[in-house]
């Protein structure tokens, strides 16, 4: 059955404008993308877990998939991977349907679940020998192949013990690993960090930027804001099943960002507080001067703010640290600057910035429209 329209009744046009270009796709264009999904649907029952997603991803793109657990992520990954048939449109892989050419796109893409799927009592290495098998490539390159894939990912000491006593880190490393052996043009990385210490995150990262610039297609699921914009040259949130957005993350914010946050820490002197003998009785203390005038400073920034940005709120103010939102307006970033710093020590101000709304704060924007998943309610 066809797809009913957005509930919310809410459009965008960049999430149209890719869902026109991939509907208008010639036959020879579409054999030349990597990755094409065109108005695809999935139906479990009467459910609609994800509705109409259109998507392209070409050479040296990683395709970033946002959005709260139940969103339509995963499913979205499974029936990109043939694990779940599509309800309703269509999927090509380099122009080959995903309904009827399945055997030929499974050289073509690599998958690193959300769950580690490794035989416990293989070894890294015996793990990859097995997978370099199933991906074709020669007996006399796999040795070579495997040691490179565990230095590249960092889990080389750990190689020949077993899959069972890998940390979670080092079990998400050489899923990752198993993903990329035979080179497949298009990636699926499903959280692929999860787990991970920083500096191993940062590793994969360089991992994963070296692969895409090699001319992969990367699609690519995160709950980390900051990995989506280290790695991700496009990504969409994903709601209710649905693309709400689609873009790069610098135009998502210049999209829907709704105002600059200007934070000031005003210069505070040692020995703000000094008990006295006759307070120490009560267990009060006195404010010592220093307090006092930390406190002038702050009313002081505080008359500053509201008298050049009249449409200023206050969100915060913590330890004499003031955090303020600024709606956007006809003011520029550089009058900011100009006036904070023209002003800075008559203020006392210590240190001040000023921002544009994060990533976090438009996923989770959308992501406050998310619905329960009514087949999980009683």
């Amino acid at each position: 059955k066809p797809p009913p329209p957005p509930e919310d009744g809410y459009f965008d046009d960049d999430v149209d404008n890719e869902k026109n270009r991939i509907q208008k796709m010639s036959s020879d264009t579409l054999a030349s993308q990597n990755l094409v999904l065109n108005g695809v649907t999935k139906y479990y029952g009467n459910f609609l877990a994800v509705n109409q997603v259109s998507l392209c991803v070409q050479e040296n793109e990683c395709f970033g998939l946002l959005g709260v657990n139940g969103a339509g992520k995963t499913t979205t990954f499974k029936m990109m991977t043939g694990d779940e048939r599509i309800t309703y449109g269509s999927a090509y892989i380099k122009g080959m349907s995903l309904e009827s050419e399945m055997n030929q796109i499974y050289q073509d893409i690599g998958y690193c679940p959300q769950f580690d799927a490794l035989l416990d009592d293989l070894t890294g290495r015996e793990t990859l020998y097995i997978f370099c098998l199933l991906r074709g490539v020669r007996r006399a390159r796999i040795n070579r192949i495997i040691e490179d894939l565990a230095k590249s990912f960092g889990f080389k000491k750990h190689l020949d013990k077993p899959t069972m006593t890998y940390s979670g880190g080092n079990k998400r490393k050489l899923s990752t690993a198993i993903a990329v052996i035979g080179s497949p043009s298009v990636i699926y990385l499903d959280e692929p960090t999860t787990g991970m210490d920083p500096a191993a995150r940062r590793q994969l990262w360089n991992m994963v930027c070296r692969i895409r610039d090699s001319g992969k297609s990367i699609v690519l699921t995160s709950h980390s804001m900051e990995e989506c914009e280290a790695l991700c040259t496009r990504l969409a949130i994903m709601v209710n099943g649905e693309f709400k957005c689609i873009g790069s993350t610098q135009h998502l914010k210049n999209k829907f960002s709704k105002g600059l946050i200007l934070k000031i820490k005003v210069r505070r002197a040692p020995e703000q507080f000094r008990p006295s003998l006759r307070s120490s009785r009560s267990g009060r203390g006195d404010l010592s001067p220093t307090h006092v005038k930390m406190q002038q400073d702050i009313i002081s920034v505080k008359e500053f703010v509201e008298r050049m940005f009249p449409q200023a709120i206050l969100q915060e103010e913590y330890q004499g640290i003031l955090t303020f939102y600024i709606p956007l307006s006809s003011i520029k970033w550089s009058s900011i600057f100009g006036l904070m710093e023209k002003n800075r020590d008559f203020l006392n101000i210590e240190d001040y910035s000023i921002s544009q709304t994060t990533l976090e704060e438009i996923f989770l924007e959308f992501a406050k429209y998310q619905r329960e998943d009514p087949r999980t309610l009683k």
